[in-house]
């Protein structure tokens, strides 16, 4: 008589990774309302009494987009150079990007016209200078504002982006794509950490929370 065997369960299907946004995007939705909340005071944060400053902010304090190699590129163009995916094209002096290839890191969108990025600060100057750099020499300052020592520093992104942002912590702005959050608050850490600088209680709330989010989705 033939033996008779349990049939073997069908095996589970591979979880799709939009159903993993999908999940992100609920806890995603939680933790925003907590930031909707937290954000309504961003002015206030701003104001001389939550950052006391040793002199005002005054972007001419940071000097940017030097050649600090003497090769006719500024910090821009070398970034430009840098993170574009394809071979840029330059002026013919070799000083200026006309043309490549970039991924919007806000975005995810494809830019290939230079004039449609702009050179992101992803700390921007004037929260580094409300979060210690207003006590900085004139070298660190300008060492920060042209940073090509690590890829975080400074990202070439879409112009409405970087402009939406302004001089926002994470706490008044992230990347309108959620999926981007863990990303963007990991690299802003990053930074701040690199160079020292400090991260008030509501912001620490808020990019905590996020990564906690971040860890727990997986």
């Amino acid at each position: 008589m033939a033996r008779r065997t349990r049939a073997r369960p069908a095996p589970r299907p591979a979880r799709l990774p939009r159903a993993r946004g999908r999940r992100w995007l609920r806890r995603a939705r939680g933790v925003g309302l907590v930031a909707v909340a937290l954000s309504g005071v961003w002015g206030l944060r701003q104001a001389d009494v939550f950052y006391p400053v040793e002199q005002p902010y005054s972007r001419g304090l940071y000097d940017h987009w030097v050649d600090a190699d003497g090769d006719c590129q500024d910090t821009r163009h070398e970034v430009l150079i840098r993170d574009s995916t394809a071979r840029v094209r330059l002026t013919a002096d070799g000083c200026r990007v006309v043309g490549g290839r970039w991924i919007d890191p806000y975005s995810g969108r494809v830019i290939t016209d230079p004039s449609a990025l702009d050179v992101d600060h992803l700390v921007p100057l004037a929260e580094a200078h409300r979060s210690g750099a207003d006590r900085w020499s004139a070298d660190r300052r300008r060492a920060f504002a042209n940073d090509l020592s690590s890829p975080l520093t400074l990202l070439p992104v879409g112009a409405s982006a970087n402009r939406s942002k302004a001089d926002g912590d994470p706490l008044a702005w992230m990347p309108g794509d959620p999926t981007r959050w863990c990303a963007y608050t990991r690299a802003w850490m990053a930074v701040k950490t690199r160079w020292g600088l400090d991260r008030d209680l509501l912001e620490r709330w808020w990019t905590d929370g996020v990564l906690w989010v971040c860890r727990a989705v997986g």
